[in-house]
């Protein structure tokens, strides 16, 4: 009876919200059109299944397929020279690095100036989105390939090819393969992102159809197959993850630059960047590139500037940043009290942990459709995107720290017989307090990312997204590099005090 009872605690909060929205649409509580009934959406989700969900469907998922192969093939080969050339790491991994910096979405309204809104442009997101994650997990797991093995293979004289396939490869595998789940993941997001901008098929064009219609049931049914696509992949690549890396193998290892004091060791990372600024600027003189869609490195630094002096873009930036830290300030409180719950009550657990992780798979920029039809374009919007975006990195950094706690912990707790506040304010918090604080830095990069998107989808009360698609329109490529600066400079910083923050609040930790 007690195992009948927690197989059905599960299903205890999808019903009873399932229940809400029956009575709510069935009293009329809210409009059919801000809230369809269940009905509704089930004959919807049955006439779209009859051919034109599919074919959307079908395109969406062939795009993904086709930026998914091209990325991870070239953030495999990328990788695996950096990883297995010190000298291409100096010479190449900086720039790289500083690039990656930029988020996808900061990249999508220049892209649309160079190619369009067909289908070159869902392919190039795709391949940005992808290559970074790639590259730098095969970076690390080539580099890192176990010395023992390495001098193992020397001494019984294995060929360089036998070396790469009996060591380099094994060893490198299970970091490729966290990359990859890594790329999954943000190529189906930025893919559905760059659908809802600009495109006249696929699944994210749908909903935005939909949406400007107000047929919020046909936005439902796009949500949940979204929802199940994510399962699925997720599910498809642990799959493959455990039937190629069966072998164990340890942690992965962390991406850290190496130190040179030489001064040519010094100067070669910069080579690189001003090599490529010199052929831009060159390609400007000589009239190769058309100053319409691409201005000059001078005409960028002079657009920054004079941004920075008349207070357009520290204007933006600062409004962006506000609703980063309202949004974030939301969703990460509600984030850390649900981990904390879920990590401390295994009835709680129960009860809501399959439906965050269902609601988890669901790719962030699903909402906007929906969030948008409820809230409007303003600034509510904006800030309950931005909190979706921060919810989950806390949540689940929270959760996993509770719940992976010593088990003496929790015996000393019996032993000293400790309240629940004391048990909570001396032991469970301090002790996840590496996990939460990890995720905060983590939360606060999704929300950074989260507010780009929100001002993109909901281009209204200014922000620097706003700016950047303003100019898109305008044609002014300068103006979006200079945002796209700002952009990658203010998310590196953020990082960066992330991380300041985690190793100042856990220092206790390494004393």
């Amino acid at each position: 009876m007690l195992i009948s009872a927690r197989r059905v605690q599960p299903w205890l909060v999808p019903l009873a919200i399932f229940v809400l929205w029956w009575v709510a649409s069935e009293r009329h509580w809210m409009s059919e059109q801000i809230l369809p009934a269940p009905a509704l959406v089930w004959q919807s989700a049955v006439e779209l299944a009859q051919g034109e969900l599919w074919t959307h469907l079908a395109i969406s998922l062939g795009r993904l397929m086709l930026g998914l192969v091209a990325g991870v093939i070239t953030g495999a080969v990328l990788g695996a020279w950096l990883g297995a050339s010190h000298i291409a790491e100096r010479l190449v991994l900086p720039t790289f690095t500083a690039l990656a910096q930029i988020p996808t979405l900061a990249w999508i309204p220049l892209l649309m100036i160079f190619l369009g809104i067909g289908e070159w442009l869902k392919i190039a997101v795709l391949i940005k989105a992808v290559v970074v994650p790639v590259t730098l997990h095969t970076l690390v797991g080539v580099r890192d390939a176990q010395p023992t093995l390495r001098e193992l293979a020397s001494v019984m004289g294995l060929s360089r090819l036998s070396l790469i396939r009996r060591v380099i490869i094994p060893a490198t595998a299970p970091s490729l393969m966290a990359g990859v789940r890594l790329a999954l993941s943000a190529g189906w997001s930025s893919l559905l992102a760059v659908e809802l901008l600009a495109s006249s098929e696929g699944i994210g064009y749908l909903m935005v159809w939909a949406r400007q219609l107000f047929m919020l049931d046909i936005v439902f049914v796009c949500i949940v197959l979204i929802g199940i696509i994510g399962v699925s992949m997720d599910s498809g690549i642990s799959w493959i993850d455990r039937r190629w890396v069966f072998w164990p193998h340890p942690a992965l290892a962390e991406l850290k630059p190496g130190r040179h004091h030489s001064t040519q060791q010094w100067l070669i990372p910069w080579l690189l960047p001003l090599a490529l600024i010199a052929v831009w600027q060159a390609g400007s003189w000589q009239g190769w590139l058309n100053p319409q869609s691409m201005a000059s490195p001078g005409q960028v630094v002079l657009t920054l500037l004079h941004g920075l002096a008349n207070g357009q873009l520290p204007a933006a930036l600062g409004m962006t940043l506000g609703r980063t830290l309202g949004g974030f300030v939301l969703g990460g409180t509600l984030g850390v009290v649900v981990g904390l719950l879920l990590g401390v009550s295994a009835r709680a657990q129960r009860l809501l942990g399959a439906s965050l992780g269902a609601l988890r798979q669901i790719a962030i920029f699903a909402w906007v459709p929906l969030l948008t039809a409820w809230f409007g374009l303003g600034e509510a919007a904006k800030w309950a995107f931005v909190a979706m975006a921060a919810f989950f990195p806390l949540f689940i950094a929270t959760y996993r720290g509770v719940a992976h706690l010593p088990e003496h912990l929790h015996e000393t707790s019996r032993v000293l017989q400790l309240t629940a506040y004391k048990r909570m304010r001396c032991l469970i918090l301090p002790g996840a307090a590496p996990a939460i604080f990890s995720g905060l830095r983590l939360g606060m990069i999704y929300a950074w990312l989260g507010t780009i998107g929100a001002e993109y989808f909901m281009p209204s009360n200014g922000g620097i997204g706003s700016l950047m698609i303003g100019a898109q329109q305008l044609l002014r490529s300068d103006q979006i590099i200079s945002c796209m600066i700002l952009i990658g400079l203010t998310g590196a910083t953020l990082n960066s005090l992330g991380q300041i923050l985690e190793k100042s609040a856990t220092r206790w930790r390494h004393q």
